[in-house]
């Protein structure tokens, strides 16, 4: 629909329900702008309505997608279900159902989404796998002469618009070169099987939004005094946008690195390494052998290293996957198995218990986890785990977050908006070791 609605000249903003990366990039594809997550566990009510207005101003129409079923939460009450973001944001709800194998029960299915929450508003329906226009007529007639709502389109079965998939989720854009072909004939599908004046009419039932004064993160409303190097390539890509213009909020300037083709370090005061799927570049993150020694290095001489998830992977000696094994940067005394199943997955809280460079002892941080890895061979004698799980899995159940000296990695994926203070202790740990260097540099230059 994004795209579809893009090529009609309509300016249209993305949100993902959720802490997912890889459906975000894939909506950034059809929007060509940056898509923002939105998820209740991680974020304030207030903070999630100030997202929304601050990234759809200037757009004609914001677009989010939910996930799991509409009602689907952490409990019985239905936390941080897509349902509670529709109310939040006081947006209309659009429903997707699968019509494979069902006629007249439809009516059955919507009606109990919508008497199921009285004070949700369910302006419509779209019908998805449709067989054949017998199939679609009766589905059409059942909903609007048992529900009262319009259908706003009928998607048929359409097997080339299925996307491949692998152990966490679709394959990223990143990897697959066809990917924008592939947007573009989806957005062909749906102009031809959506009524997209309807969806317009939709959207614009929404009620106006009640717009906190915080406003969240601006780039660069601070000055630049840091350098804070970032892994963005194809091995390393799970970056919330938040989450970059807070480290620019806070006073860094970013730097991106491919970890795949740079061979060296550039002069930088810190260093990100999100998430992402280095198992599967693993063969080309081992073959970049100067990096690998400069990254180790660089945390030995104590420069600030934040790493999640795959970052964690990248910083520790080996990774094994499908039968092979490959060398990493060894900043962190343990190794890697990916195994089959997930490992960790879902929503986290965790107790800071030791001192380090991003979080004070006594928080409870909160983010979310997602990976097939096993960490092994993990030296304690050398290392300090610093968070205490209270819900999810992190390292075995019971720690996370592995310090030495300036660099913390763990399997926590976090969210500037819902860990407001993590960019600013970020920069200022950044720029303490910088101003140790400078000094060191001068006490050189003065002998």
């Amino acid at each position: 629909m994004l795209q579809a609605l893009r090529g009609r000249g309509i300016p249209v903003q993305a949100f993902k329900k959720g802490p997912d990366y890889i459906d975000p990039s894939w909506l950034e594809q059809a929007s060509l702008r940056p898509c923002h997550n939105l998820d209740s566990f991680l974020m304030t009510p207030q903070s999630i309505i100030g997202s929304v207005a601050r990234h759809a101003r200037g757009m004609d129409l914001a677009l989010v997608e939910g996930n799991m079923g509409l009602y689907d939460g952490a409990d019985l009450e239905g936390s941080g279900s897509t349902a509670e973001l529709a109310r939040i944001i006081q947006a209309p709800v659009l429903l997707v159902v699968d019509a494979t194998r069902i006629t007249r029960s439809v009516a059955a299915v919507v009606m109990g989404f919508q008497v199921f929450d009285p004070g949700l508003h369910i302006g419509g329906v779209i019908l998805n796998r449709v067989a054949r226009p017998r199939h679609e007529e009766m589905l059409r007639q059942s909903i609007e002469k048992y529900c009262g709502i319009p259908v706003l389109g009928a998607v048929p079965r359409c097997p080339e618009m299925v996307l491949p998939d692998r152990h966490l989720g679709l394959l990223p854009p990143q990897e697959w070169e066809s990917g924008r072909e592939w947007v573009e004939g989806v957005g062909r599908v749906i102009s031809s099987h959506v009524d997209l004046d309807a969806l317009w009419r939709l959207a614009a039932s929404a009620a106006p939004l009640a717009v906190p004064e915080e406003g969240g993160p601006h780039p660069a409303a601070a000055r630049e005094h840091v350098v804070i190097g970032v892994f963005r390539d194809r091995a390393f890509h799970f970056y919330y946008p938040e989450n970059l213009e807070a480290l620019e909020h806070a006073g860094a300037r970013l730097v991106f690195i491919d970890s795949l083709a740079d061979k060296e370090l550039p002069p930088v005061d810190g260093l990100y390494i999100g998430g992402g799927f280095p198992e599967v570049m693993a063969a080309g993150l081992e073959a970049n052998v100067s990096l690998r020694r400069r990254v180790r290095r660089a945390a030995e001489s104590g420069l600030p290293v934040y790493a999640e998830c795959g970052g964690l992977m990248y910083l520790g000696r080996t990774v094994a996957w499908q039968g092979k094994q490959y060398k990493m940067a060894g900043a962190l005394p343990l190794d890697v198995v990916m195994e089959a199943g997930p490992q960790g997955h879902g929503y986290v809280a965790a107790e800071v218990v030791e001192p380090n460079p991003f979080w004070a002892p006594g928080q409870v941080v909160r983010g979310h986890e997602f990976h097939h890895s096993l960490v092994q061979g993990l030296d304690e004698t050398r290392v300090k785990l610093a968070l205490r799980i209270m819900r999810g899995h992190g390292l075995d159940g019971q720690s996370d977050g592995i310090t030495y000296k300036n660099v913390f990695a763990s399997y926590l994926h976090v969210h500037a908006l819902g860990e407001p203070s993590w960019a600013e202790a970020f920069v200022r740990a950044a720029s303490e070791v910088k101003e140790v260097s400078e000094g060191k540099s001068m006490a050189r230059m003065e002998g």
